[in-house]
């Protein structure tokens, strides 16, 4: 039987040009991926008992299983997307200071902090649906930026997001309507408490 996962709860204050409303809303759309990544795998290990891949006995349960495996990794990762989102914006927001090693690591990928940030603002602006992220590959140590289409299409595998900016329309069109979505990527940078990723950052290289 596998773990269950908990919903975790957030400390947001007052933001710039997200209103708490939705913020409410938003958090209710979290605590439904967690809901439905449970969910499947209360199935899963239900459909696993008595599913086959012979046809006859648990035929039926054998396709089930299938098609629930494929849904989980959508309800996972937006489960735990938004657990990196939520957490930027807690606690008030934190410069990012020149000093810092992620400061720094980013000088070292783009050779300027307004570079990268230029970047990533543009990459936000991605038609669809997803998520811009800012990750840290281990391997190479050097960060990323890149792309993921609606909450698990693209991830890199093995890299740790240190940065995520949710994309997805419930995250903004209530306040500032679908041509305000260049204010609020510049509003979540202004909300952004850079100490969660300096933190991510920190916890990718131990």
């Amino acid at each position: 039987m596998a773990k269950q996962f908990e919903e975790k709860q957030f400390n947001i204050p007052d933001l710039k040009g997200i209103s708490n409303q939705t913020v409410e809303e938003h958090l209710k759309l979290y605590t439904g991926y967690v809901k439905n990544a449970n969910l499947i795998l209360a199935k899963v290990d239900e459909y696993s008992e008595d599913a086959s891949p012979l046809v006859g006995a648990g035929e039926e349960h054998a396709y089930a299983l299938s098609e629930i495996q494929r849904r989980f990794g959508f309800e996972f990762d937006g489960l735990r997307n938004h657990e990196y989102y939520f957490a930027h914006l807690e606690n008030g927001s934190t410069p990012l200071t020149a000093s810092s090693p992620l400061h720094k690591a980013i000088e070292e990928g783009w050779g300027t902090y307004d570079r990268w940030f230029a970047r990533f603002k543009k990459m936000a602006m991605t038609r669809g649906v997803g998520w811009a992220v800012l990750y840290y590959d281990k391997h190479t140590d050097q960060l990323l930026n890149s792309w993921i289409d609606e909450q698990h299409l693209g991830h890199l595998t093995g890299l740790s997001p240190i940065l995520m900016l949710d994309m997805w329309e419930h995250s903004f069109v209530a306040d500032y309507q679908p041509s305000g979505k260049k204010q609020y990527v510049e509003d979540f940078f202004t909300n952004l408490n850079w100490q969660s990723c300096e933190k991510n950052l920190e916890e990718a290289k131990s």
